[in-house]
């Protein structure tokens, strides 16, 4: 074979190889619609081969696209809202008069929790009710399918694909199961955790167990910096903590307000 031919021979393997790995790069590839889901799970189940387990990787074979995600996801207008508003919009009221409630009701929990982490009922009694309504709306949505789809979806996939690898790890430690349903981005439990939250602070077990859940809360805070004793509202040394659970501005402000008012403040 002449050098020509052969040059010629070797080019088109290249390009041959080149566009075979680029078929194979967009099965893994995100996107913005369901119609890449299917491909890109395949890929990623195969990739994740040696990082979870058969068991954990057949629930995520499992999963369908969320549309109640990818709705939810684009949908978070309430943020945009003054304080005012946002107060309004979520009960705030309703959040202060039943926390009050739920904070002589259950006196020992809370002297326990703020004795071994230090943060008072106020401010986890806020983002309890803040987050389901204490209890009473914890969400419908599959949470694996959910975590997947958001991991599949361009806006934010580095973050959802550690929070997939952080719920098939929670499917192989019995925390999670194939029909385990929440939130629409994929949190769970009674102050609404992500996987990878519940892998680094869940303590006690399910968090739809409400003591679990209010201690993985106090939990997190403290692993946040939180300090007994020292203040809570924007300026103040505990206030950068509640910035750790939540990063819309009006969120945070909510929630050192109404755990003020819940603790009589």
């Amino acid at each position: 074979m002449t050098g020509r031919g052969l040059s010629l021979l070797v080019a088109s393997g290249v390009v041959g190889l080149v566009a075979g790995m680029a078929g194979a790069a967009q099965a893994a590839q995100c996107g913005n619609t369901s119609a890449g889901f299917e491909a890109w799970k395949d890929e990623f189940i195969a990739e994740a081969k040696g990082r979870a387990s058969p068991a954990a990787l057949a629930a995520l074979a499992n999963t369908s696209y969320s549309t109640a995600t990818i709705s939810a996801d684009r949908g978070q207008k309430s943020f945009k809202l003054s304080l005012d508003q946002f107060l309004a919009k979520r009960g705030g009221n309703v959040i202060v008069s039943r926390g009050r409630a739920l904070k002589q009701q259950n006196a020992a929990l809370f002297a326990s929790i703020e004795q071994r982490y230090g943060v008072p009922p106020g401010p986890l009694l806020a983002i309890w009710g803040m987050e389901t309504g204490f209890g009473a709306v914890k969400g419908n949505v599959n949470t694996l399918s959910a975590v997947a789809t958001l991991a599949y979806d361009c806006r934010r996939s580095a973050f959802f694909t550690d929070q997939l690898y952080a719920a098939l790890k929670l499917v192989d430690n019995g925390v999670l199961t194939a029909s385990t349903r929440g939130a629409a981005h994929g949190e769970v439990g009674h102050t609404q955790f992500l996987p990878k939250n519940v892998l680094s602070y869940g303590v006690g077990g399910s968090l739809d167990s409400a003591p679990n859940a209010l201690n993985s809360t106090a939990n997190f805070l403290r692993a946040h910096g939180w300090r007994a004793g020292a203040g809570y509202q924007p300026g103040e040394p505990n206030f950068a903590a509640i910035q750790g659970w939540n990063d819309a501005g009006v969120y945070q402000r909510a929630i050192a307000l109404l755990g003020a008012r819940i603790d009589g403040r």
